[in-house]
């Protein structure tokens, strides 16, 4: 089966109705950046913190997968896919998508102060105090500005051997997810579907589908199943 990569950003998770902090100038729910996606915020207000996320996985779990979560889950069947996302929600999951990468993490994990490796599952609220494993305070297993993106490298590889690269629902504007595109070789095909066309360019061969995720992706994976179809037709009568 070919190898479909898929790269998702906050633009698919909005139509299920969770907001981010693009949407309202640099403000996330009111709050400031710098405030509750920082180390610096955390350890001036770790309190603040903890709630601020608390109230997000409230949203998170409320919010519904959308047509376009579901849309990508029947690409499984044609194709072996992984499902790269900038987002912290569970709406893949959910969806019913096999093999997700979440390149800054989830809201549905936690984990230590002191170590990033250790990480627990999360369902209920994280409240000053609550420790870790190892006996240090959980926090949300969310990659904060000003962090490293552990993830970054598989997800380097991932794209580099994807035989078709989709991407949904982000400006690339966010690094180094944004770089992703450049591994991608050349002759496989790139689809974008965005409402807004992304100000960054990218080479290679792409084509461009300006819709909304949930109208985008349904008729996309339509389209990508059709040629699947034929292809591995023609491909059996070759042989």
């Amino acid at each position: 089966m070919k190898r479909l990569v898929v790269l998702t950003g906050s633009g698919i998770s909005a139509e299920s109705g969770l907001k981010t902090f693009r949407d309202s100038g640099g403000l996330w729910e009111g709050y400031k950046i710098e405030d509750v996606a920082s180390p610096q915020g955390f350890h001036a207000d770790p309190e603040r913190v903890l709630n601020f996320y608390n109230e997000r996985r409230k949203q998170a779990m409320e919010a519904l997968p959308n047509a376009a979560h579901e849309a990508l889950v029947e690409l499984e069947k044609y194709f072996q896919v992984v499902v790269i996302t900038q987002n912290v929600d569970d709406l893949h999951e959910r969806a019913g998508t096999q093999t997700i990468l979440h390149l800054h993490g989830s809201l549905f994990e936690g984990r230590s102060v002191a170590d990033p490796g250790c990480i627990v599952e999360l369902q209920d609220d994280i409240q000053l105090g609550d420790l870790a494993p190892d006996g240090n305070q959980l926090r949300p297993n969310i990659v904060w500005f000003g962090e490293a993106v552990p993830a970054i490298e598989y997800a380097v590889q991932l794209a580099a051997i994807a035989d078709i690269f989709l991407i949904i629902g982000t400006s690339l504007s966010v690094y180094p997810a944004s770089s992703l595109v450049d591994f991608v070789a050349t002759e496989n095909p790139i689809y974008v579907v965005d409402p807004v066309i992304p100000d960054v360019k990218i080479d290679g061969n792409v084509s461009y589908l300006q819709k909304s995720a949930t109208e985008g992706v349904p008729m996309l994976v339509a389209q990508l199943i059709e040629e699947e179809k034929e292809y591995q037709l023609n491909d059996s009568d070759e042989s």
